[in-house]
């Protein structure tokens, strides 16, 4: 992992900041596409690295197709590109009638259709860990815990549309059969109009280094398995639906720097739900 290097977008905080000081500190070269990299001036943890040569912060919003450009040359300066981190979330507003609703409602979509289109083409072969969640389609909300169900229709309706966008990219892309009788089929406002032919944007079925994790209902505890007990696993991971309730976000972390990365090739071409 020490030769790693890393493009990470929305990896200011949460899990994808757990996941990539877990990077950096395994040996791995990061670079962080940031809205503030100001935000990270007094963060003595990421500064460390920085000054170490190791962790590069790029200016730049997800949102726009050049700066999302712009990472992944700045990632180049440091070698062959091993893998694009995406973990783009924004900060929710609550609304009364809406639940909780990012501005713009597309926002996770268009961010990683802008990363794909804006990919250089040295770099088809980097490997794609994205972060989605459980609940998304018709099939992983009917597995979801009872009391969970009207969190997940209501509160997390609009996050999860725009997430159920990612996934349908994903799946084009990939390959991957899609249910939109079931699961449905994200509109133009999510999408965007004539995505599938956007510039610069892969043949279906040619981004296969791909692994979705879906985790539970993300909470703000510590990583359990830095503290593993012998008698049972800190978390589940499996491809299965898991019908779990939460899970912290630093050993959703964990399992993307520690399991995946370790041994990538079991999970390549994989939705993984996690949870406890």
């Amino acid at each position: 992992m020490s030769n790693l290097n890393v493009y990470a977008v929305g990896a200011s905080r949460n899990t994808g900041y757990f996941a990539c000081v877990r990077l950096l500190e395994a040996g791995a070269t990061v670079t962080f596409l940031l809205r503030n990299p100001s935000s990270m001036d007094t963060n003595t943890t990421i500064q460390k690295f920085v000054s170490a040569g190791k962790a590069f912060l790029i200016k730049g919003d997800a949102l726009s197709e050049d700066d999302c450009q712009r990472g992944w040359e700045s990632t180049l300066e440091r070698g062959h590109i091993d893998f694009l981190f995406f973990c783009v979330g924004g900060t929710p507003e609550f609304h009364l009638t809406k639940g909780m609703i990012f501005t713009p409602e597309n926002l996770v979509t268009q961010s990683f259709l802008n990363v794909l289109a804006s990919r250089p083409s040295s770099c088809t072969d980097a490997k794609f860990i994205c972060v989605s969640s459980t609940g998304l389609t018709k099939t992983s909300h009917d597995s979801l815990p009872l009391l969970l169900k009207p969190v997940y229709s209501w509160l997390l309706a609009a996050p999860h549309r725009d997430k159920v966008g990612m996934e349908r990219a994903i799946a084009h892309f990939t390959a991957r059969p899609w249910n939109a009788e079931k699961d449905g089929e994200p509109g133009d406002d999510i999408m965007g109009a004539g995505w599938k032919e956007r510039q610069g944007m892969p043949a279906p079925g040619s981004l296969q280094d791909i692994v979705v994790v879906r985790p539970a209902f993300l909470t703000d505890g510590d990583c359990k398995a830095d503290r593993p007990k012998k008698s049972k696993a800190p978390y589940r991971a499996s491809t299965d639906e898991l019908g779990g309730y939460v899970v912290s976000r630093q050993d959703v972390a964990h399992f993307i720097a520690t399991v995946i990365l370790q041994d990538y090739p079991k999970w390549r071409g994989k939705i993984v739900n996690v949870g406890y």
